[in-house]
């Protein structure tokens, strides 16, 4: 089967040697290391993968950067949509349609950039009908995240007559599924983004209704600041996400998902106890199958499918690590599905 296989030396937490490239493996490669462990109650399934994708996180994987990958060789993807080949799990059956978002895959255990995966059945869901595998695909992680995050903001009672709510990395994967959704609620959505002259158009027809620079957020800025945001929504962490905490009004609340401005946050108590302003992390990896199957749902109808299309770009495996590094560097707007095969 054809696959990308990462292989790397780490010592004491520091990549020695690093080599990912496409790859004909036998199959057998799947109940290596990175296979998914035993479990009578929860078995292992074997998919025929139609798509992947390229995140963030497979950026840092197959470009050699720490962090991301727990075992080598490893096949990488934390995203993989295909049809079930073999099923011990009655919930699914051979020919099922599925998507899979993370759990593991492509960190610890072996990913969706394979025209073939052993995954276990726990976070694996049926795709709802009216969303295709390419579809599913470009939703992916990321898709999967934005909603996770739009969900968290209803539960803490954000809601569109709070005010403008902000979404920070808003060209990227994230941040433009939340726009689309967030505008399609009903939300005036605030996009700030590192690349707002060349991005403005595209976030504006993603339902963006102001877009505006990172700059004007990237600076550290006083505890407390002038009232802005019923909420927001930050994919970027640190000083960027600081200033949201400051800037959000009495009694909002703010996701974070994200730190590709940085790990830090240089934020202070202020906007907590003086402004009662919430702030809640966002998870994804290891939800379970209940919760994935409401947030899948919930994209079937809360997500414009014709938007989500024309933010996603299609390419092939041979094509996945030049998108990798271009993701890394930030030249990457919106989606990037992964179809296996072409």
């Amino acid at each position: 089967m054809k696959a990308i296989l990462i292989e790397q030396e780490v010592t004491k937490g520091q990549i020695l040697n690093h080599h990912a490239e496409v790859r004909n493996l036998p199959e057998d490669v799947l109940d290596g290391a990175a296979a998914p462990a035993a479990d009578a109650a929860v078995p292992a399934m074997t998919v025929d993968v139609l798509f992947s994708g390229v995140n963030y996180k497979d950026g840092l994987a197959v470009g050699g950067r720490p962090g991301v990958l727990r075992t080598s060789p490893i096949i990488p993807g934390i995203d993989l949509v295909g049809r079930v080949r073999e099923s011990a799990d009655p919930w699914f059956s051979p020919g099922d349609l599925v998507v899979l978002t993370g759990g593991g895959i492509g960190e610890s255990l072996n990913g969706g950039l394979a025209e073939r995966a052993r995954v276990s059945s726990e976070y694996l869901i049926l795709v709802p009908g009216g969303i295709t595998a390419r579809q599913a695909a470009a939703i992916g992680t990321a898709g999967f995240t934005a909603m996770l995050s739009v969900l968290t903001l209803e539960r803490e009672g954000v809601t569109p007559a709070d005010g403008p709510v902000v979404v920070t990395g808003a060209a990227g994967g994230v941040g433009s599924i939340a726009v689309a959704v967030l505008a399609k609620l009903g939300y005036e959505v605030t996009a700030l983004s590192g690349r707002a002259d060349s991005q403005g158009d595209y976030l504006r027809k993603l339902g963006a209704a102001n877009v505006i620079d990172r700059s004007d957020m990237d600076q550290p800025g006083p505890p407390l600041q002038k009232r802005r945001w019923g909420g927001g929504l930050d994919t970027v962490g640190s000083t960027v996400l600081a200033n949201v905490l400051a800037q959000t009004r009495d009694g909002g609340a703010v996701t974070t998902c994200g730190l590709t401005a940085g790990s830090d946050l240089p934020a202070t108590v202020m906007p907590f106890i003086l402004r009662g302003v919430t702030v809640a992390g966002v998870s994804s990896v290891y939800t379970s199958r209940s919760i994935r199957e409401i947030v899948w749902n919930r994209l079937a109808t809360d997500l414009d499918l014709s938007l989500l299309d024309s933010m996603t770009t299609e390419i092939g495996l041979d094509d996945v690590p030049q998108r990798a590094a271009e993701i890394l560097d930030g030249s990457v707007r919106g989606r990037t599905v992964v179809a296996i095969g072409r």
